[in-house]
C-alpha cells in the first residue's frame, strides 16, 4: 500500500461518518422520486402504486395557481438577494469607517445576533410587533393619527415584510464576510490616496470597492442558486390564507398539496421540477463564480 495513503488513512476514516450520514439522509431518500411518476397510495408501498408517467407534471402545469406561485417565489427570492447584498455591503463600508473598536464590535454583534435565532422565534416576535390591534407599530400609527396597517394580512404589504425581515435577520452574516474582504485591501493604497488628496469617500469608491469586487461578484453569483428558495420556514411562520396571492411560494404550495391535501405524487412532481431548475441555476452560478471571481470548489 502506498505510504502516503497509509498516512492519510485516519483522515479518510474521519470522513466516513459524514459520508454515511449524507448517504442515509440525502441519497437514499432520492429513491422517493419515483412517487412523482405514480398515483401514489401509501398503503400500496413505494413500488406498488400505479405508474402514470408524466401525468402529475401535466396536471401541475395546468394548475391556475402555479404561475402565481412561481411569480411570488421569483419576486421574493430576487428581492432578498438584491436588498440583502446591498444592505450588507453598505453596513460593512460604514463599519469600516468606525474608529472606536468597542462601538464597531458592539454593532457587529447586534446585527449578527438575529442570524442565530430561528424563524419560529422571530416569527412570533414579528406577529406581535406588526399586530394591527396591539402591535408597537399600530400604536405608533394610532398616536400620530394614522390608520393601523395589517402588514401580515394584506397582499400589498406582505412580500415586502418578508423581504425586509429576512434582510434584518441575515445581512449581518454577509457584513462579516465583506469586512473580512476589506481587511485584505493593501493599506499602502490608502496612504498613496491620502497623499494625492483623496477624501474618505473617494478612497472608498476608488480603493475599497474595487478591492472588494471579487467577493462581491462571488456572493452575487453564488446567490443565483437560491432563486427558487424564497424561505419556507420564514413564510410558513408568517403567512395565512389571506395572503396566498402574494406570499405563497413553491415550498409552501408543495407542503399544502402533499401533507394537507395528501396528493403525494403531485407534490413530489412539483418539488422535483423545482430541484431540477435549482440544480441548473446552482451549476450556472458556480460556473459564473469561476468565470468572474476565479472561485472553484475543487
Amino acid at each position: 500500500m502506498n505510504k502516503k495513503l497509509v498516512r492519510q488513512l485516519p483522515l479518510h476514516f474521519m470522513l466516513l461518518p459524514g459520508i454515511i450520514l449524507i448517504l442515509i439522509f440525502s441519497y437514499i431518500p432520492m429513491v422517493g422520486i419515483v412517487i412523482a411518476f405514480q398515483q401514489f397510495i401509501p398503503t400500496n408501498g413505494l413500488f406498488g402504486s400505479e405508474y402514470i408517467g408524466w401525468g402529475n407534471f401535466e396536471y401541475a402545469f395546468q394548475l391556475p395557481d402555479l404561475s402565481i406561485v412561481l411569480k411570488n417565489t421569483l419576486f421574493i427570492s430576487i428581492m432578498k438577494i438584491i436588498v440583502g447584498l446591498i444592505a450588507a455591503l453598505v453596513t460593512a463600508l460604514l463599519l469600516n469607517e468606525v474608529r472606536l473598536m468597542w462601538l464597531k464590535r458592539s454593532v457587529q454583534t447586534i446585527v449578527y445576533l438575529p442570524h442565530f435565532l430561528s424563524w419560529v422565534v422571530l416569527g412570533g416576535i414579528l406577529i406581535d410587533i406588526l399586530s394591527p390591534s396591539s402591535g408597537i407599530i399600530a400604536k405608533v400609527f394610532t398616536f400620530i393619527g394614522l390608520e393601523p396597517i395589517f402588514f401580515l394580512g394584506k397582499n400589498d404589504w406582505f412580500p415586502y415584510v418578508i423581504v425586509i425581515s429576512d434582510v434584518w435577520k441575515e445581512f449581518g452574516f454577509n457584513t462579516i464576510v465583506y469586512l473580512a474582504a476589506i481587511t485584505s485591501v493593501n493599506p499602502a493604497l490608502y496612504e498613496a490616496a491620502k497623499i494625492d488628496g483623496a477624501n474618505r469617500w473617494k478612497q472608498t469608491w476608488h480603493i475599497t470597492l474595487p478591492g472588494m469586487r471579487p467577493i462581491i461578484v462571488l456572493l452575487a453569483t453564488l446567490s443565483l442558486g437560491n432563486v427558487l428558495n424564497a424561505g419556507f420556514d420564514q413564510i410558513f411562520n408568517l403567512y395565512s390564507p389571506a395572503v396566498y396571492k402574494s406570499g405563497d411560494i413553491i415550498d409552501t404550495m408543495v407542503y399544502r398539496i402533499g401533507l394537507i391535501d395528501f396528493q403525494y405524487g403531485l407534490a413530489t412532481a412539483i418539488g422535483l421540477f423545482k430541484s431540477i431548475v435549482s440544480f441548473i441555476l446552482i451549476s450556472t452560478s458556480y460556473w459564473l463564480a469561476y468565470r468572474f471571481a476565479n472561485y472553484r470548489i475543487f
